[in-house]
């Protein structure tokens, strides 16, 4: 009885796990990688997924579920927590995580079977740290922004020598990088228990061994080779950000480098989002009777704007389409010119006698009165 009992329990844990696998893999599928998959290579997928299936590309019946599915997937798989809980207890599991507000709750880091079964039993779970990361500036130029640009550069940063786990030994008291937890007895039946900062702890359970010949120096040199991608219509303040890239060290994650833009002044244009602005001055005569202008977008391309109304001071014009590029991809922003009207310093009595003839005698000459007449 004891044993048939025992056996209908260890059947239902391995369905149990075998479905726990199964919903597991159903997000790699929709990203169409693997389970051990990168998230370099994780987010590639996605971005090809996404562009894909995006509503506004694909007008397919269920092309918008099947976004919403690649988006979920891609919020799951890129973090970290959640990623390793999805894996271990399926989409159930990580439901109930996130319900349960995300952290001390769910399974708690134990197995999805503990409180199933009544145990109970909790396991601690170690975050993983990472080295610093580096922020770059990354100066473009107003054109670089408009036509989009690549960049071949080196990046040289501290990474682990080829032997460096030969020179970790066990040490129990190590719970993490440069965390140690000693214990001491201060009476009999009262132990005390403290935390203090080792270097040599690399990892929980782990310590360096000083002065070992494997690894002396723990890192070495190494310039690595990067592709900078500068999309059409990217923004100041923007990062172009390669993850996991800069230092590495024992016990911890490398950290992401990251080229944030900065725009270099324009000496014709200059930018707010997706529009460009440009000051421009013209004689009266143009403001009066209408003129035309060529101009070049900042591709080099010309074309020409026509003027026919009379310009006031300070006075804007909209030209659609003239602006930068969107970063969705979808059409250009608008050109906006304020124009100044340059008067004429000196005007000799028959100039003066002309526009008069031309343009009326004015409140001027008449008896005295200021009222226009309408």
């Amino acid at each position: 009885m004891s044993r048939g009992y025992n056996s209908w329990w260890f059947k239902l844990f391995h369905v149990c796990a075998l479905l726990s696998v199964v919903n597991a893999e159903d997000f790699y599928k929709l990203l169409g990688v693997s389970r051990t998959a990168t998230a370099k290579e994780i987010k590639k997928a996605y971005r090809q997924k996404s562009l894909e299936f995006h509503p506004d590309k694909n007008k397919e019946e269920g092309a918008a579920e099947k976004f919403a599915e690649i988006n979920r997937a891609y919020e799951v798989l890129s973090d970290d927590e959640k990623r390793q809980i999805y894996d271990r207890h399926g989409e159930e599991g990580l439901k109930q995580h996130e319900q349960r507000g995300g952290g001390g709750g769910g399974f708690g880091g134990g197995s999805p079977f503990d409180d199933f079964f009544g145990f109970g039993q909790r396991q601690r779970r170690n975050q993983e740290q990472r080295t610093p990361s580096v922020d770059v500036p990354l100066e473009l130029t107003l054109e670089q922004l408009y036509k989009g640009d690549t960049f071949e550069v080196s990046y040289v940063r501290q990474v682990l020598c080829l032997r460096w786990e030969m020179c970790m030994k066990p040490n129990q008291e190590c719970q993490g990088p440069g965390v140690r937890v000693r214990k001491q007895q201060i009476a009999p039946g009262f132990v005390q228990q403290f935390q203090q900062y080792d270097e040599r702890c690399v990892a929980p359970g782990k310590m360096w061994l000083n002065g070992c010949s494997e690894c002396p120096s723990k890192t070495e040199t190494e310039k690595i080779d990067l592709t900078i991608d500068v999309n059409k219509g990217m923004r100041p303040g923007e990062a172009i950000t390669f993850e996991g890239v800069t230092d590495e060290k024992p016990g911890y994650k490398p950290g992401d480098l990251s080229f944030i833009i900065t725009e270099k002044p324009h000496k014709d244009y200059h930018r707010d989002g997706d529009h460009l602005y440009k000051n421009m001055e013209i004689p009266l005569v143009d403001a009066l009777t209408g003129f035309s202008i060529t101009l070049k977008k900042l591709d080099g391309e010309e074309f020409t704007v026509n003027v026919d109304d009379i310009i006031e001071c300070d006075e804007v014009l909209r030209v659609p389409g003239k602006g930068m590029p969107r970063r969705s991809g979808r059409g250009y922003g608008d050109l906006y010119i304020k124009f100044e009207v340059d008067f004429p310093d000196h005007l000799n009595s028959d100039q003066k006698a002309k526009l008069r003839e031309v343009l009326g005698k004015g409140n001027s000459a008449s008896t005295g009165s200021t009222e226009s007449e309408l």
